[in-house]
């Protein structure tokens, strides 16, 4: 499975993050810490696309000094516009095959949000770059409904021959288990954002995700 590059710590944000007076300072802040083998993806479902788009535009530039690519979720167009490395596709988004109809290979890539192998196979069929896999652990996110668990990302593997990046209730310490199931890496919020220093705990997720490649499969 060829994984061109595919970042292995990605940092999703959500509206609470955004809507803080210092969020564009932060996402900076994690970009530096995560550089080119992580990403910071610009999720804010009920945030406004004026928001997005004032957000986006320095953090291209923050893309293209560190390196983390820019990632910005649903809004393909947005992230055209702003000149993000790629955009990550979700079921309230265009289709892979319809956003790269907008987006060809060589501008951008794309990623998929899968939750079965069903979807997994068909965004890969049609050409994702990588799937985001969830929700694996028990999260917030989803209350009262328990986690996938480690078999999600084996059901996935197993259809689809794309890098597949984890999601939900992902800590540091699952990067041994996750490794040896195959996923290439992790995509974290709360883990991330809800910790006391963002830069810290982003880098804490790249150090233990490269522990766990060193050491092998769990």
């Amino acid at each position: 499975m060829a994984t061109d590059g595919i970042p292995v710590v990605h940092a999703v944000t959500d509206d609470d993050v955004l809507a803080r007076d210092d969020a564009l300072e932060r996402m900076r802040a994690v970009m530096r810490a995560l550089g080119p083998r992580g990403a910071l993806h610009l999720r804010g479902p009920r945030t406004t696309a004026a928001r997005l788009f004032e957000l986006a535009v320095p953090l291209v530039a923050e893309q293209g000094r560190g390196g983390a690519w820019l990632v910005i979720n649903d809004r393909v167009d947005l992230a055209l516009a702003a000149g993000a490395r790629a955009a990550q596709l979700t079921s309230r988004s265009l289709s892979v095959r319809q956003a790269r109809a907008l987006a060809p290979a060589a501008t951008m890539r794309l990623g998929a949000s899968v939750h079965d192998a069903a979807e997994a196979n068909f965004a890969a069929k049609d050409g994702a770059d990588w799937l985001v896999a969830g929700h694996v652990f028990v999260t917030p996110s989803h209350p009262g409904v328990p986690g996938r668990g480690i078999g999600l990302i084996r059901e996935v593997l197993a259809v689809a021959a794309a890098p597949v990046i984890a999601i939900g209730g992902v800590m540091p310490e699952h990067a041994g288990l996750l490794r040896g199931a195959g996923a290439h890496g992790v995509a974290v919020i709360r883990g991330i954002w809800g910790a006391d220093d963002a830069t810290v705990a982003a880098a804490r997720y790249l150090s233990a995700y490269d522990d766990a490649s060193v050491g092998g499969p769990a």
